[in-house]
């Protein structure tokens, strides 16, 4: 574990982000940098492909989509 050194406006950002997502400022931070490592390894899949890939792999059961 280390200390990362960002921007000071983008830390508000993940500063505001993260009471939106009942998040603390790091988990926010780390989400964002996982979410994004993620969005570079698979350029084919949405946001909402990675999200729901990340579910499935915890073992989340997500409620049937609406037709």
């Amino acid at each position: 574990m280390g200390i990362v050194k960002i921007d000071d406006d983008l830390h508000e950002e993940v500063r505001r982000a993260s009471t939106v997502q009942c998040r603390s400022i790091n988990a926010q931070a780390e989400f964002w940098m996982k979410v994004g490592m993620l969005a570079e390894a698979n350029p084919d899949m949405s946001f909402n492909d990675i999200v729901r890939k990340q579910y499935e792999a915890a073992g989340v059961r997500m409620p049937a989509q609406a037709a």
